[in-house]
Protein backbone atom coordinates (compact mmCIF):
# COMPACT_ATOMS: atom_id res chain seq x y z
CA UNK A 1 0.00 0.00 0.00
CA UNK A 2 2.74 2.32 0.95
CA UNK A 3 4.61 1.20 -2.34
CA UNK A 4 1.94 2.48 -4.47
CA UNK A 5 1.40 5.92 -2.78
CA UNK A 6 5.03 6.72 -3.31
CA UNK A 7 4.70 5.35 -7.12
CA UNK A 8 1.68 7.55 -7.59
CA UNK A 9 3.14 10.44 -5.91
CA UNK A 10 6.09 10.19 -7.78
CA UNK A 11 3.77 9.83 -11.21
CA UNK A 12 1.72 12.80 -10.32
CA UNK A 13 5.03 15.18 -10.16
CA UNK A 14 5.97 14.09 -13.30
CA UNK A 15 2.90 15.09 -15.02
CA UNK A 16 2.90 18.40 -13.03
CA UNK A 17 6.84 19.01 -14.43
CA UNK A 18 5.88 17.81 -17.94
CA UNK A 19 2.96 20.20 -17.93
CA UNK A 20 4.72 22.76 -16.82
CA UNK A 21 7.29 21.96 -19.43
CA UNK A 22 4.82 21.93 -22.55
CA UNK A 23 2.89 24.99 -21.60
CA UNK A 24 2.87 27.52 -24.66
CA UNK A 25 1.80 30.73 -22.15
CA UNK A 26 4.40 33.02 -23.46
CA UNK A 27 6.81 34.48 -20.48
CA UNK A 28 4.94 37.82 -18.73
CA UNK A 29 6.51 41.32 -19.52
CA UNK A 30 5.24 44.66 -20.48
CA UNK A 31 5.55 44.90 -23.44
CA UNK A 32 3.68 41.66 -24.55
CA UNK A 33 1.02 42.34 -21.82
CA UNK A 34 1.15 46.05 -23.42
CA UNK A 35 1.75 47.98 -19.92
CA UNK A 36 4.16 49.69 -21.02
CA UNK A 37 4.22 53.75 -20.38
CA UNK A 38 1.82 55.47 -23.42
CA UNK A 39 0.46 58.83 -24.25
CA UNK A 40 -3.33 59.11 -24.09
CA UNK A 41 -4.16 62.09 -25.01
CA UNK A 42 -7.95 63.14 -24.10
CA UNK A 43 -9.37 65.70 -27.39
CA UNK A 44 -11.23 68.22 -25.75
CA UNK A 45 -12.66 71.05 -27.74
CA UNK A 46 -9.72 73.54 -26.68
CA UNK A 47 -7.01 71.25 -28.07
CA UNK A 48 -8.48 69.87 -31.17
CA UNK A 49 -9.82 73.79 -31.70
CA UNK A 50 -5.85 74.60 -31.34
CA UNK A 51 -4.72 71.96 -33.76
CA UNK A 52 -6.51 73.02 -36.00
CA UNK A 53 -5.73 76.69 -36.20
CA UNK A 54 -2.19 75.99 -35.53
CA UNK A 55 -2.07 73.57 -38.95
CA UNK A 56 -4.37 76.70 -40.87
CA UNK A 57 -1.98 79.86 -39.62
CA UNK A 58 1.45 77.43 -40.93
CA UNK A 59 -0.23 76.20 -43.83
CA UNK A 60 -1.53 79.30 -45.53
CA UNK A 61 1.31 81.81 -45.51
CA UNK A 62 3.63 78.14 -46.85
CA UNK A 63 0.68 78.36 -49.65
CA UNK A 64 0.97 81.71 -50.05
CA UNK A 65 4.80 81.73 -50.46
CA UNK A 66 5.20 78.84 -52.53
CA UNK A 67 2.56 80.12 -55.34
CA UNK A 68 4.25 83.93 -55.11
CA UNK A 69 7.76 82.08 -55.75
CA UNK A 70 6.18 79.87 -58.47
CA UNK A 71 4.33 83.09 -60.32
CA UNK A 72 7.68 84.40 -60.50
CA UNK A 73 9.46 81.59 -62.50
CA UNK A 74 9.49 82.28 -66.08
CA UNK A 75 8.69 79.82 -68.60
CA UNK A 76 8.24 79.49 -72.04
CA UNK A 77 6.62 76.16 -73.61
CA UNK A 78 6.95 75.82 -77.47
CA UNK A 79 5.30 72.63 -79.30
CA UNK A 80 7.18 72.05 -82.86
CA UNK A 81 6.75 68.06 -83.42
CA UNK A 82 3.62 68.89 -86.05
CA UNK A 83 4.95 72.43 -86.72
CA UNK A 84 8.43 70.84 -87.81
CA UNK A 85 7.00 69.02 -90.63
CA UNK A 86 6.65 69.82 -94.00
CA UNK A 87 3.42 70.41 -95.54
CA UNK A 88 3.95 68.10 -98.41
CA UNK A 89 4.67 65.17 -95.59
CA UNK A 90 1.60 66.09 -93.28
CA UNK A 91 0.12 62.97 -94.71
CA UNK A 92 3.19 60.36 -94.01
CA UNK A 93 4.96 61.95 -90.62
CA UNK A 94 6.41 58.76 -90.25
CA UNK A 95 7.55 57.95 -93.22
CA UNK A 96 9.33 61.36 -93.28
CA UNK A 97 10.66 60.99 -89.79
CA UNK A 98 12.32 57.57 -90.86
CA UNK A 99 13.67 58.64 -94.43
CA UNK A 100 17.76 59.59 -94.07
CA UNK A 101 16.85 61.59 -96.98
CA UNK A 102 14.79 64.23 -95.57
CA UNK A 103 15.94 67.88 -94.61
CA UNK A 104 14.89 67.82 -90.66
CA UNK A 105 16.05 71.29 -89.65
CA UNK A 106 13.47 73.45 -88.18
CA UNK A 107 13.48 77.31 -87.16
CA UNK A 108 11.50 78.46 -84.61
CA UNK A 109 10.88 82.12 -82.82
CA UNK A 110 9.47 83.48 -79.98
CA UNK A 111 9.70 86.35 -78.16
CA UNK A 112 11.04 86.48 -73.98
CA UNK A 113 8.07 87.76 -71.85
CA UNK A 114 9.63 88.81 -68.78
CA UNK A 115 12.80 88.90 -67.85
CA UNK A 116 14.75 85.71 -67.40
CA UNK A 117 17.75 85.46 -65.04
CA UNK A 118 20.32 82.82 -65.78
CA UNK A 119 20.73 80.41 -65.68
CA UNK A 120 18.09 79.70 -67.83
CA UNK A 121 16.90 75.65 -68.21
CA UNK A 122 16.51 74.09 -71.48
CA UNK A 123 14.03 71.19 -71.46
CA UNK A 124 12.38 68.83 -73.69
CA UNK A 125 9.59 67.42 -73.08
CA UNK A 126 8.02 64.05 -74.42
CA UNK A 127 4.65 63.00 -73.85
CA UNK A 128 2.64 59.93 -73.84
CA UNK A 129 5.80 58.38 -73.82
CA UNK A 130 5.91 55.43 -71.14
CA UNK A 131 9.18 55.13 -70.00
CA UNK A 132 7.58 53.74 -67.16
CA UNK A 133 6.90 50.05 -68.82
CA UNK A 134 7.92 47.29 -67.17
CA UNK A 135 9.87 45.46 -70.01
CA UNK A 136 11.23 48.99 -70.80
CA UNK A 137 12.73 49.97 -67.36
CA UNK A 138 13.64 46.39 -66.79
CA UNK A 139 15.46 46.35 -70.33
CA UNK A 140 18.83 47.47 -69.02
CA UNK A 141 22.39 46.56 -67.16
CA UNK A 142 23.65 48.23 -64.17
CA UNK A 143 26.35 46.14 -63.88
CA UNK A 144 27.52 46.84 -67.25
CA UNK A 145 27.09 50.57 -66.74
CA UNK A 146 29.39 50.35 -64.01
CA UNK A 147 32.03 48.34 -65.09
CA UNK A 148 34.41 47.20 -67.66
CA UNK A 149 34.80 43.57 -66.78
CA UNK A 150 30.81 43.51 -67.09
CA UNK A 151 30.41 44.13 -70.42
CA UNK A 152 29.07 40.72 -71.34
CA UNK A 153 26.61 41.18 -68.68
CA UNK A 154 23.30 41.61 -71.08
CA UNK A 155 20.60 39.17 -69.50
CA UNK A 156 17.84 41.69 -69.45
CA UNK A 157 18.73 43.69 -72.56
CA UNK A 158 17.15 41.96 -74.93
CA UNK A 159 16.45 42.41 -78.03
CA UNK A 160 19.29 45.05 -77.63
CA UNK A 161 21.65 42.74 -75.91
CA UNK A 162 24.36 41.60 -78.80
CA UNK A 163 25.30 42.65 -82.10
CA UNK A 164 27.16 40.07 -84.74
CA UNK A 165 27.61 38.02 -81.15
CA UNK A 166 29.67 41.40 -79.37
CA UNK A 167 27.59 42.76 -76.78
CA UNK A 168 26.40 46.95 -77.56
CA UNK A 169 27.63 48.88 -74.16
CA UNK A 170 25.54 50.62 -73.10
CA UNK A 171 22.89 47.97 -74.06
CA UNK A 172 19.02 47.39 -73.24
CA UNK A 173 16.22 49.58 -74.72
CA UNK A 174 16.55 52.48 -72.72
CA UNK A 175 20.01 53.27 -74.08
CA UNK A 176 18.97 52.20 -77.81
CA UNK A 177 16.01 54.84 -77.55
CA UNK A 178 18.33 58.40 -76.46
CA UNK A 179 16.70 61.47 -77.43
CA UNK A 180 17.92 62.82 -80.40
CA UNK A 181 16.67 66.21 -81.18
CA UNK A 182 18.95 69.14 -81.47
CA UNK A 183 18.74 73.01 -80.55
CA UNK A 184 20.30 76.30 -81.62
CA UNK A 185 19.46 78.88 -80.43
CA UNK A 186 20.46 82.47 -80.67
CA UNK A 187 19.04 85.72 -79.36
CA UNK A 188 19.07 88.61 -81.97
CA UNK A 189 20.94 87.05 -84.52
CA UNK A 190 23.55 86.39 -81.81
CA UNK A 191 24.55 82.69 -81.00
CA UNK A 192 24.23 81.41 -77.36
CA UNK A 193 25.68 78.25 -75.59
CA UNK A 194 24.15 75.82 -74.12
CA UNK A 195 26.19 74.22 -71.90
CA UNK A 196 26.03 70.49 -71.21
CA UNK A 197 28.06 70.84 -67.49
CA UNK A 198 26.54 69.21 -64.66
CA UNK A 199 23.35 68.60 -66.09
CA UNK A 200 22.83 65.28 -64.50
CA UNK A 201 23.31 63.92 -61.21
CA UNK A 202 26.51 63.83 -59.39
CA UNK A 203 25.65 60.47 -57.71
CA UNK A 204 24.70 58.50 -61.19
CA UNK A 205 27.95 59.90 -63.06
CA UNK A 206 30.31 58.57 -59.84
CA UNK A 207 28.24 55.67 -58.57
CA UNK A 208 26.00 54.33 -61.81
CA UNK A 209 27.91 55.21 -64.98
CA UNK A 210 31.95 54.03 -64.83
CA UNK A 211 34.71 55.90 -65.57
CA UNK A 212 36.68 52.96 -67.61
CA UNK A 213 33.01 52.21 -69.63
CA UNK A 214 33.19 53.02 -73.23
CA UNK A 215 29.96 52.84 -75.76
CA UNK A 216 31.06 50.14 -77.77
CA UNK A 217 28.60 48.36 -80.71
CA UNK A 218 25.71 51.15 -79.91
CA UNK A 219 23.12 51.85 -82.52
CA UNK A 220 24.90 49.38 -85.02
CA UNK A 221 22.01 47.26 -85.92
CA UNK A 222 19.57 47.54 -88.83
CA UNK A 223 17.08 49.81 -86.79
CA UNK A 224 18.38 53.39 -85.15
CA UNK A 225 16.50 54.35 -82.19
CA UNK A 226 17.95 57.41 -80.95
CA UNK A 227 21.23 59.30 -80.90
CA UNK A 228 24.85 57.99 -81.15
CA UNK A 229 27.11 57.85 -78.37
CA UNK A 230 31.22 59.02 -78.76
CA UNK A 231 33.08 55.98 -78.47
CA UNK A 232 35.91 57.55 -77.50
CA UNK A 233 34.28 59.30 -74.41
CA UNK A 234 33.79 56.86 -71.16
CA UNK A 235 30.07 56.76 -69.68
CA UNK A 236 30.34 58.75 -66.96
CA UNK A 237 30.91 61.82 -69.17
CA UNK A 238 27.86 61.08 -71.30
CA UNK A 239 26.01 63.22 -69.39
CA UNK A 240 22.78 63.35 -71.93
CA UNK A 241 22.53 59.51 -71.85
CA UNK A 242 22.68 59.43 -67.90
CA UNK A 243 19.87 62.30 -67.96
CA UNK A 244 18.20 59.75 -70.16
CA UNK A 245 18.75 56.47 -68.24
CA UNK A 246 16.81 57.86 -65.11
CA UNK A 247 13.24 56.69 -66.12
CA UNK A 248 10.10 58.86 -65.63
CA UNK A 249 7.59 57.54 -63.69
CA UNK A 250 4.88 59.49 -65.48
CA UNK A 251 3.74 59.71 -69.45
CA UNK A 252 4.07 63.18 -69.89
CA UNK A 253 7.57 64.45 -68.71
CA UNK A 254 10.86 66.58 -69.04
CA UNK A 255 14.76 66.12 -69.23
CA UNK A 256 17.10 68.59 -68.99
CA UNK A 257 18.76 69.18 -71.97
CA UNK A 258 21.58 72.02 -70.97
CA UNK A 259 21.44 75.56 -69.08
CA UNK A 260 22.23 79.25 -70.62
CA UNK A 261 24.27 80.91 -68.39
CA UNK A 262 23.28 84.29 -69.55
CA UNK A 263 20.13 86.60 -68.70
CA UNK A 264 17.34 86.70 -71.36
CA UNK A 265 15.50 90.14 -71.26
CA UNK A 266 12.31 90.92 -71.54
CA UNK A 267 11.15 91.23 -75.28
CA UNK A 268 13.97 89.76 -76.78
CA UNK A 269 13.40 87.60 -79.94
CA UNK A 270 14.77 83.93 -79.57
CA UNK A 271 15.41 82.13 -82.54
CA UNK A 272 15.69 78.14 -81.93
CA UNK A 273 17.11 76.09 -85.11
CA UNK A 274 15.62 72.59 -84.06
CA UNK A 275 16.88 69.37 -85.65
CA UNK A 276 13.55 67.15 -85.77
CA UNK A 277 15.05 63.65 -85.64
CA UNK A 278 13.07 61.59 -82.80
CA UNK A 279 10.40 59.35 -83.74
CA UNK A 280 7.17 60.46 -81.51
CA UNK A 281 4.46 60.20 -84.50
CA UNK A 282 4.64 56.57 -84.71
CA UNK A 283 2.94 56.47 -80.96
CA UNK A 284 1.03 59.62 -81.09
CA UNK A 285 3.56 61.51 -78.88
CA UNK A 286 3.91 64.85 -78.70
CA UNK A 287 7.70 66.93 -78.25
CA UNK A 288 8.15 70.56 -76.78
CA UNK A 289 10.91 72.56 -76.30
CA UNK A 290 11.08 74.23 -72.33
CA UNK A 291 12.99 77.25 -70.87
CA UNK A 292 12.51 77.79 -67.59
CA UNK A 293 14.03 80.12 -65.10
CA UNK A 294 13.50 78.28 -61.61
CA UNK A 295 13.32 78.98 -57.89
CA UNK A 296 13.06 78.44 -54.14
CA UNK A 297 11.36 75.57 -54.32
CA UNK A 298 12.20 74.43 -57.85
CA UNK A 299 10.34 75.47 -61.18
CA UNK A 300 6.82 76.57 -61.99
CA UNK A 301 4.19 74.65 -60.45
CA UNK A 302 1.20 76.05 -58.93
CA UNK A 303 -0.33 72.79 -57.06
CA UNK A 304 2.10 72.65 -53.74
CA UNK A 305 1.10 76.18 -52.89
CA UNK A 306 -2.69 75.42 -54.03
CA UNK A 307 -2.29 72.22 -52.13
CA UNK A 308 -1.24 74.22 -49.09
CA UNK A 309 -3.44 76.84 -48.67
CA UNK A 310 -6.77 74.06 -49.39
CA UNK A 311 -5.19 71.82 -46.21
CA UNK A 312 -4.91 75.45 -44.51
CA UNK A 313 -8.46 76.87 -45.45
CA UNK A 314 -10.39 73.45 -44.26
CA UNK A 315 -8.40 73.49 -41.05
CA UNK A 316 -9.31 77.14 -40.25
CA UNK A 317 -13.20 76.69 -41.35
CA UNK A 318 -13.14 73.32 -39.00
CA UNK A 319 -11.29 75.40 -36.01
CA UNK A 320 -14.04 78.56 -36.62
CA UNK A 321 -17.37 75.96 -36.83
CA UNK A 322 -15.90 74.18 -33.69
CA UNK A 323 -15.92 77.17 -31.62
CA UNK A 324 -19.08 77.99 -32.81
CA UNK A 325 -20.42 74.63 -31.69
CA UNK A 326 -18.78 74.95 -28.52
CA UNK A 327 -19.74 78.27 -27.72
CA UNK A 328 -23.15 77.84 -28.92
CA UNK A 329 -24.21 74.17 -28.34
CA UNK A 330 -21.54 73.68 -25.28
CA UNK A 331 -21.76 70.00 -23.72
CA UNK A 332 -19.87 68.85 -19.95
CA UNK A 333 -16.48 66.53 -21.03
CA UNK A 334 -17.08 63.04 -20.33
CA UNK A 335 -21.01 63.57 -20.02
CA UNK A 336 -22.35 59.69 -19.74
CA UNK A 337 -25.70 60.38 -20.70
CA UNK A 338 -24.66 61.05 -24.53
CA UNK A 339 -23.77 57.78 -24.78
CA UNK A 340 -26.19 55.74 -26.72
CA UNK A 341 -27.29 53.13 -24.17
CA UNK A 342 -27.93 55.54 -21.15
CA UNK A 343 -30.15 57.31 -23.95
CA UNK A 344 -32.06 54.08 -24.91
CA UNK A 345 -31.91 51.93 -21.85
CA UNK A 346 -34.43 49.36 -23.13
CA UNK A 347 -32.63 48.73 -26.29
CA UNK A 348 -35.44 49.89 -27.96
CA UNK A 349 -35.45 52.22 -30.50
CA UNK A 350 -38.03 55.46 -30.52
Amino acid sequence: MGGEATSSGGDNGSSDLSSKTKSKKPKYSRFTQQELPACKPVLTPAYVIAIFTIIGIIFIPVGLLSLFASENVVEIVDRYDEDCIPRDHNKNMIGYIQSSSTNKTCTRSFKVPKHMKSPVYVYYQLDNFYQNHRRYVKSRSDKQLRSKSNERVTTNCDPEGTANGSPIVPCGLIAWSLFNDTYGISVKDKAVEISKKNIAWESDKKQKFGSDVYPKNFQSGGLIGGATLDPSIPLSEQEDLIVWMRTAALPNFRKLYGKIETDLNANDQVTVTIQNNYNTYSFGGKKKLVLSTTSWIGGKNDFLGIAYLTVGGICLFLAITFILMYVIKPRPLGDPSYLSWNRNPAGHSN
